[in-house]
């Protein structure tokens, strides 16, 4: 981390103040990254709304879509400690959370064991095609991304706060790759695609990447900011009629529930758990608060259950036979679900 001074103010007291100050920072932090960063407007927002939610993002692209160049532009806009791990089968554990490393006291020439941190210790940490590590090094970040805190031998080590793992994984090239089990899936808020630029966007790529260096990106929020801004998430109000759709979305992907619809049953082998409901209410929070409101609508809840879902539903053969994607399922999911006050569907 730099030690310049962030360009930013302290948060306001008031939480409807707040409110306002994140939606403006949240412009300013667009702003900062889109000098780097071309289009992308969709994936940069998710990934905001999952840091003020306190949430890890895996971000699924093929490559050259600036996914790693998105997440160093963001640590540096939000003025926080970014480390880069790339994936390969032969990492290890001991890579990622560190070691104990042999070392002599030059006062008294003796040895003794220190633990070297290893790049886990960072706010924002990028974990580069994750799906190439075989599951014993995938499993390191299970701790750290549930209890955001690391065990080397008899110690328990907390991570910096905030802490945030970005993960990215390639959709197409899949020899040599060990798929996420289901557990450690479920632990990131948002699976966030990343696709191909517009004809406009790609002709300013060109133009930006063979030309002048882009302006330096400057600090807009610092970690200080940032931890506010999670304490308020947590506070913005509901609706009980918004908690009841974001339940009935949830049990309604799940082909094993009573009234469960027959296209669920007929695309789908497993549905979405409770965490993926924790989720979208925390998400629809901190989309509300980035729009400077303090009450969450059904559209923010709509808006994020795409993320939120896509890794948490598997289709099954009837599904990818008849061509049916996620996406499409989650659509219909949202479009059957009541809206009203008060109605229940399962």
């Amino acid at each position: 981390m730099t030690t310049d001074t962030p360009t930013t103010t302290t948060a306001p007291p008031d939480d409807l103040d707040a409110a306002r100050f994140l939606a403006e920072t949240c412009k300013r932090l667009q702003a900062e990254i889109a000098k780097v960063i071309v289009g992308q407007t969709r994936v940069v927002e998710e990934i905001l709304i999952a840091v003020f939610a306190r949430g890890h993002c895996l971000m699924q692209g093929v490559p050259g879509l600036a996914k790693t160049l998105l997440v160093s532009t963001l640590a540096r806009a939000m003025d926080l400690t970014f480390q880069r791990i790339q994936f390969t089968p032969d990492l290890m554990p001991s890579d990622i959370t560190g070691t104990d490393i042999l070392q002599e006291d030059p006062e008294t020439g003796r040895r003794r064991f220190e633990f070297q941190k290893g790049p886990i210790f960072a706010n924002l940490l990028l974990t580069d095609e994750i799906n190439r590590t075989p599951p014993k090094t995938q499993a390191a970040l299970l701790q750290a991304m549930q209890e955001r805190q690391v065990t080397a031998g008899s110690r328990t080590l907390a991570l910096p706060d905030p802490f945030f793992v970005l993960a990215t994984q390639n959709p197409i090239e899949q020899e040599g790759t060990y798929p996420l089990p289901e557990a450690q899936l479920d632990r990131f808020m948002f699976m966030v695609t990343v696709h191909y630029p517009t004809r406009a966007e790609e002709l300013e790529v060109l133009r930006r990447t063979t030309g002048a260096a882009p302006e330096p990106v400057e600090r807009v929020i610092s970690s200080a900011d940032i931890l506010r801004f999670q304490e308020l998430v947590r506070r913005v109000p509901i609706g009980d009629h918004v908690l009841n759709f974001v339940l009935d979305v949830c049990r309604m992907t799940r082909p094993g529930e009573p009234g469960a619809s027959d296209f669920v049953r007929h695309w789908l082998s497993w549905g979405a758990g409770p965490r993926a409901g924790q989720f979208m209410v925390l998400a629809g929070k901190a989309r509300a608060l980035m729009r400077g409101r303090l009450h969450v609508t059904i559209e923010d809840v709509e808006a994020v259950a795409a993320p939120v879902l896509r890794h948490r539903i598997v289709p099954n053969f009837n599904a990818e036979a008849e061509g049916i994607t996620v996406e499409q399922i989650v659509d219909k999911v949202l479009t059957l679900v009541p809206r009203g006050k008060g109605e229940r569907l399962l």
